[in-house]
């Protein structure tokens, strides 16, 4: 999940720790006020103490009773909740750190496990592969703040693997980005979740995934719930475009692309640079020739290799001069989907940095304490495209 809050953390609210409590009554005792006496009158004799009800001494004993009793609850219930291994959205769940392996110089692939594998975290993860988009947010402990960030769908044949993946970028200027990359192998860590960013409809047949950097993460998440609703009588379909700033973060990545879609990238990029007679540069995938292929493009290839034809990835490359532009967009919507099933639920998602998502389809808006969609705006309002639905992450 490029992560769904972007360079941005907040105040964690610690957990509330009520304690209800009830005064007890308290037999009122009478004090014998000193009294002067005098040879011809005699003093009073004191009143008898007046005994306790059976009824007033049944109420203490009750509100003794329901007191312990809320204590005793309560003490168990954080005992529990502190002690709990299943992942839950309204408290931390401690989880290890497995692994780190180098996807580029700026981004690593984070492997996270609970301390138990019984089981129930699988149940939770599965009814958030199935939902759609979703996300886990990250403690940072020092700092008490909390970012999220998109699990990658699971590369194991193992039922029981209830391990967590996450492409995570190094912000210089990121606390918890920089907190993660600190840890060693072993070390603990905090996460919340889950959290549902946007549900998949079950009639869904197409979806365009405009992904910028790390927001490859909710693609390859959105990709594995949709595809796996393939069955004899449908075959849904994903086309993705995924640009980087440099090829190292996509190492091997090749285009699937027409010669329309070579077109498009020229077109867009006289706009941006000085026009030029001479050949433009050359697809992302044939610019840089290598025998190495990054973690995250062997991601997509699998998705690729699991759903044959089913799948497409074109690849944009900052320092290759390459960019997503309008046409390229124009050649899924438009040619890719006949115009037969122009009924269906047609998607197009937008993830990645702040300024990627603002350029694309605008910028998100805060309001009332919460983050909007905002109105669209961005190269995909101008398109005015017809049928689709546009989501912004």
């Amino acid at each position: 999940m490029k992560p769904r809050i972007r360079s941005r953390g907040f105040l964690l609210s610690h957990d509330a720790c009520p304690t209800a409590t009830r005064s007890l009554m308290r037999a009122q005792r009478r004090n014998a006020a000193p009294s002067t006496t005098s040879s011809t009158s005699a003093a009073p004799s004191p009143s008898p103490k007046p005994s306790a009800s059976p009824r007033s001494r049944w109420l203490r004993l009750t509100l003794v009773t329901v007191t312990a009793a809320g204590v005793g609850t309560y003490v168990k219930w954080r005992q529990d909740s502190s002690s709990s291994t299943t992942l839950n959205p309204a408290r931390f769940t401690p989880y290890t750190l497995v692994s780190r392996e180098t996807v580029s110089s700026t981004g690593s692939l984070f492997t996270i496990k609970p301390p138990k594998s019984d089981g129930s975290n699988s149940e939770v993860y599965e009814g958030a592969w199935k939902t759609g988009i979703w996300s886990v947010m990250f403690k940072q402990p020092q700092l008490q703040i909390g970012r999220d960030y998109t699990p990658l769908p699971s590369t194991s044949s193992e039922e029981d693997d209830e391990c967590l993946r996450f492409f995570i970028r190094k912000d210089p200027f990121g606390e918890v980005s920089r907190y993660l990359h600190s840890l060693k192998i072993g070390a603990p860590i905090e996460i919340r979740g889950p959290r549902i960013e946007c549900e998949i409809p079950s009639d869904t047949e197409t979806f365009l995934f405009v992904a910028g950097g790390t927001g490859i993460a909710p693609a390859l998440q959105a990709g594995h719930t949709l595809l796996r609703r393939t069955d004899k009588t449908r075959k849904p379909r994903i086309h993705i475009l995924w640009a980087n700033r440099r090829r190292e973060d996509c190492l091997g990545g090749r285009s699937e692309t027409t010669d329309a879609a070579v077109e498009t990238q020229r077109s867009w990029l006289s706009r941006v640079f000085k026009p030029s007679t001479t050949t433009s540069s050359p697809q992302p995938a044939e610019a840089h020739e290598s025998t190495e292929t990054s973690l995250i493009v062997k991601e997509l290839e699998a998705l690729k290799a699991q759903y044959p034809e089913q799948i497409t990835v074109q690849y944009f490359v900052d320092e290759e001069k390459s960019s997503i532009g309008k046409k390229s967009i124009l050649d899924f919507t438009t040619t890719t989907v006949p115009s037969s099933e122009a009924h269906k639920r047609n998607l197009i998602f937008v993830s990645g940095p702040e300024g990627f998502i603002s350029y694309m389809a605008g910028p998100k808006v805060w309001a009332q304490g919460m983050e909007l969609q905002g109105p669209l705006r961005g190269i995909i309002k101008e398109l005015d495209l017809k049928d689709w639905t546009v989501w912004k992450l």
